[in-house]
């Protein structure tokens, strides 16, 4: 049956795109209280399933995929611009393909209209009309409103019509910048992304030590999740927990409790982190607090390596920092990155901020390792022992030196000199992502 929370979630991704939901409707459906219900159209937003609309309420929408993902919703537009509906609005779940920019002459306008893409127009009534006409939906800009002809129209093809106080350009750059935003979550990997739809090795609470053992026998995975009734993860057993225990003896009296978990959402660096801090080889997943798999060490490494060859659609604020920066490699195993300090990496004092110098020493340290052992490695603690400041325009030059590599830790020194003045010094310590 579920938890109430579980009810009311399978509730709204039953209804049909573009229906409206309330706090007060759903308590009122599933006879739940007003927090529950709450809580659970939260989640659900989160899940991309419903999206808020200040003046309009919550409503249903269209899951994106992920390779749409950089695609937004006419009602994520009517949030990003701060607008008001004024018409048409059981089409704000409909995805934006493109948008318009109407600043030319009508004739010229039609040529770019497309079923799906959004004119953005300021208060020119015809070219807001033929827009509608023609399938496309329109945002108007500059805070004019709409004839009642216009709006009629745009309830009567179920196309939103939006206003918002900003100027085209601006409202143009919101809209960009939303999918920009989309294109870097794009490009990075979720646990979702590479979790296998494979049958589960699981045991259930009443289970005993001798089903585990038939259990791994059958499957040769020996990392087995325990779950209740529901499907809730309530702990982890180990050939370790039950090297002496007598093959009748309740699995639950072994178990780890209480196990790390991660999501569907959870991104695989941050699983990988997970693991290696942990010492643990596999990570069940859950959705929805119900176990739906397992992510592996195996699975980690392989992401992340298929990941680093892929081109990159978007730029992070890492990206950005590196991007002017070029790999050095000394005669004494030393590796340095070198480059110009840029505006964007700098503070309101005009000096090297220290995000992005952290992003520097990171970077060049984690290369210098590679150079010497082709494996995965994270950082596990970095220590800045001194920092200077560093002005915008100035040549920066960051060394990384080896102190001590074994087979699973490392230790790193990191110098930063700007020109020929000395101005950070950092230690970093990691760890081998090993299979």
């Amino acid at each position: 049956m579920g938890t109430k929370h579980e009810q009311i979630l399978a509730y709204i991704e039953s209804l049909p795109v573009g229906s409206r939901i309330s706090v007060r409707g759903i308590a009122r459906k599933l006879k739940v209280s007003d927090g529950t219900a709450y809580r659970a159209i939260k989640e659900a937003e989160l899940q991309g399933w419903v999206s808020a609309i200040d003046r309009i309420g919550t409503v249903r929408i269209e899951r994106p995929q992920k390779k749409n993902i950089e695609r937004l919703t006419f009602a994520e537009v009517v949030n990003i611009v701060d607008g008001t509906v004024l018409g048409g609005r059981a089409g704000l779940h409909k995805t934006l393909q493109k948008f318009v920019i109407g600043a030319m002459q009508l004739e010229a306008a039609v040529r770019y209209i497309e079923p799906g893409s959004l004119m953005i127009v300021g208060n020119r009534e015809q070219v807001q009309r033929v827009s509608l006409e023609h399938g496309a939906a329109v945002l108007i800009t500059g805070g004019f409103a709409a004839s009642e002809e216009v709006q009629r129209l745009a309830d009567a093809r179920q196309l939103p019509l939006i206003s918002c106080s900003y100027d085209t350009f601006t409202t143009a750059t919101l809209i960009n910048r939303a999918i920009y935003d989309r294109l870097i979550k794009k490009d990075i990997l979720f646990v979702e992304d590479v979790l296998t739809r494979q049958e589960l090795a699981v045991l259930r609470r009443g289970a005993t030590v001798r089903d585990y053992y038939q259990l791994v026998e059958r499957t040769g995975h020996a990392r087995i999740p325990v779950t209740d009734d529901q499907g809730r993860v309530v702990g982890i057993v180990t050939a370790r927990d039950v090297a002496e225990a007598p093959g009748d003896a309740p699995i639950e009296q072994y178990m780890s409790r209480n196990p790390h978990v991660v999501s569907l959402k959870t991104p695989v660096a941050s699983a990988a982190h997970q693991m290696v801090w942990e010492g643990i080889e596999i990570l069940p997943v859950v959705h929805n607090r119900k176990l739906v798999g397992v992510i592996s060490r195996q699975d980690v490494i392989k992401a992340l390596q298929l990941a680093n060859r892929q081109p990159q659609m978007s730029e992070t604020v890492e990206g950005l920092v590196l991007n002017g920066f070029e790999e050095v490699a000394g005669d004494d195993g030393r590796l340095s990155l070198i480059g110009d300090v840029t505006a964007q990496m700098t503070g309101a004092s005009g000096t090297l901020a220290m995000g992005p110098l952290s992003v520097l020493v990171e970077n060049c340290a984690l290369l210098c390792l590679h150079r010497h052992r082709k494996v995965d490695m994270v950082v596990e603690n970095m220590t800045l022992y001194f920092i200077k400041p560093v002005p915008v325009d100035a040549r920066l030059e960051v060394r990384a030196r080896i102190l001590d590599l074994g087979r699973r830790f490392a230790k790193v020194d990191v110098e930063v000199y700007a020109g020929q003045e000395f101005s950070a010094k950092a230690m970093l310590t990691t760890q081998v992502l090993e299979r």
